[in-house]
């Protein structure tokens, strides 16, 4: 039959290695290290973060600008001037003017006259996306 050995409990001064086991300074150094290790993964989380929420908004305005080109008018009916309007919480405003330049040919510009449009989109955070275009549009003396 089993016979278990009684526990003796041996006195504190007799076979106890002094090295063994970490001081407080070791536990305190490790701690320390743990706790940058641990800021500097949380700091880039929070970059990360507010990284995809940036692009989130930037592809958002995209988003609505190509929407507000999609729907501008024909050549025919596009006339000098401003349109603006809200989409999906957005503010956007085309302007529509003349192209401001001397190297357009006289004699085509009979047929075909350039206007520079831009096309601005205000998110409501205050981001802002801006895109400038020409397009041609017939003349007055086009038949």
């Amino acid at each position: 039959m089993f016979q278990p050995t009684p526990f003796e409990r041996q006195p504190a001064g007799d076979d106890l290695d002094r090295s063994a086991g970490f001081t407080l300074i070791e536990i305190l150094v490790t701690l320390a290290v743990a706790a940058i290790c641990l800021a500097a993964i949380g700091s880039l989380m929070a970059g990360n973060l507010r990284g995809s929420g940036r692009i989130a908004q930037h592809i958002a305005l995209v988003e609505t600008m190509r929407a507000v080109e999609t729907g501008l008018p024909n050549r025919a009916s596009l006339a000098t001037g401003t349109l603006s309007g809200d989409l999906d919480g957005q503010a956007w405003s085309v302007d529509i003017g003349p192209f401001p330049s001397d190297a357009v040919n006289p004699r085509a510009a009979k047929i075909w006259t350039p206007q520079t449009i831009l096309v601005t989109v205000h998110s409501p955070s205050g981001a802002l996306l801006q895109l400038e275009t020409i397009r041609l549009v017939k003349g007055t003396g086009a038949q």
